[in-house]
């Protein structure tokens, strides 16, 4: 699959007015591409229009909800009808509840399914008619959550767990069809970002996420990256790499750890009453900046990350195994293959002694 370079493209960035929304915005049109900028947030989107133009770029702004399907197309409609196409749809519009199960309304819940699943499919819907004609991206944002829930943010959680299993089935589908449109799942660890700023809370303080944090700009990277580099999954930051490789691991031994040190790591010891305000059900403008307010270790870059970007061998791997993996679907008879997966099957099947 051949993506356009990212100075010929037009993106759409969900969720743009501030976090790592803004600073992917900014690093496109930074490398030339048309952007159209959408959010909840009014004063967040012009303040960013303004930053792009005073720049050099071209941006147009939509103020937008992702839970209105109908506020979401007129996106995409903007896209089409300011610069001619859509090449790139990122979403990164999100919200973030951390309160214990048992503290969570039904409506707390279904409002970040809402945004946070929803918001994605919402998204979809409009963009990929426009991709399916030229080819593009669609690049979702997730969470290290995606793979390994955490204490204090099953709601959360839940909704990550949701995007990954969306992409999944989605990809797959393009796949069939031969659609050229990549399908990127985006997974960082802890970012210095407003959303812990903007986030509810019923923990008494402001709360943050497993340290490690990483700034904002290298997540913005990664998309960068996805948009001209069809990618499945992009994890975000060494600690969440660790932490998603442990899970697949040793599930119980993350279970121990985040049960003995999980609550204390999300109290930032500042106090931050259940009633202050968030954005769960409306916009915050006064946060609508790249970066958050993180105490304690925020890292200025991700080795990991980088290597994961530019690391030649993968690249190479990339090259070879497309083109490897379609001689092997015509080459390898059917029923051939069939005899292999019902080996694989019946080896994977536990024994009457393993099930006892």
């Amino acid at each position: 699959m051949q993506l356009k370079p990212v100075a010929e493209q037009v993106v759409v960035v969900m969720g743009a007015s501030s976090g790592i929304g803004r600073a992917t915005a900014l690093r496109f049109a930074d490398q030339g591409a048309r952007v159209v900028v959408a959010a909840r947030g009014e004063p967040g989107l012009r303040s960013l229009v303004a930053e792009i133009e005073s720049g050099g770029g071209a941006a147009t702004a939509v103020v937008a909800d992702v839970t209105d399907p109908a506020q979401v197309c007129a996106v995409a409609d903007r896209a089409v009808e300011t610069f001619g196409r859509l090449d790139t749809w990122v979403h990164v519009a999100g919200v973030l509840l951390v309160a214990g199960f048992d503290d969570t309304t039904t409506d707390e819940f279904a409002r970040v399914v809402q945004v946070n699943l929803l918001g994605q499919v919402h998204g979809a819907l409009p963009a990929l008619p426009h991709l399916r004609r030229q080819g593009g991206a669609f690049i979702a944002m997730s969470s290290m959550g995606a793979k390994r829930s955490i204490p204090l943010q099953s709601a959360y959680c839940s909704s990550k767990h949701g995007i990954d299993g969306f992409l999944e089935a989605l990809r797959m589908e393009l796949q069939h069809d031969g659609v050229p449109v990549s399908v990127t799942q985006v997974m960082p660890g802890t970012i210095n970002t407003p959303l812990f700023d903007n986030a509810r809370t019923k923990i008494g303080t402001k709360p943050v996420a497993p340290p490690p944090a990483y700034p904002a700009g290298v997540v913005a990277d990664a998309i960068v990256h996805a948009a001209h580099h069809p990618v499945r999954d992009l994890v975000i930051g060494g600690s969440a790499k660790a932490l998603i490789t442990a899970e697949a691991l040793a599930p119980r031994v993350v279970d121990a750890l985040l049960r003995r040190f999980g609550y204390e790591l999300h109290d930032t010891g500042q106090p931050k009453p259940a009633g202050a305000p968030d954005n769960l059900d409306a916009p915050l403008t006064q946060n609508a900046t790249v970066d958050g307010t993180i105490d304690g270790v925020t890292l200025r870059s991700s080795a990991y990350t980088r290597w994961e970007l530019h690391r030649p061998i993968g690249a190479a791997f990339r090259a070879v195994g497309r083109p490897a993996a379609a001689l092997v679907r015509h080459a390898v008879p059917d029923p051939v293959v069939s005899t292999v997966a019902n080996a694989l099957r019946r080896a994977a099947r536990p024994t009457a002694a393993g099930r006892a």
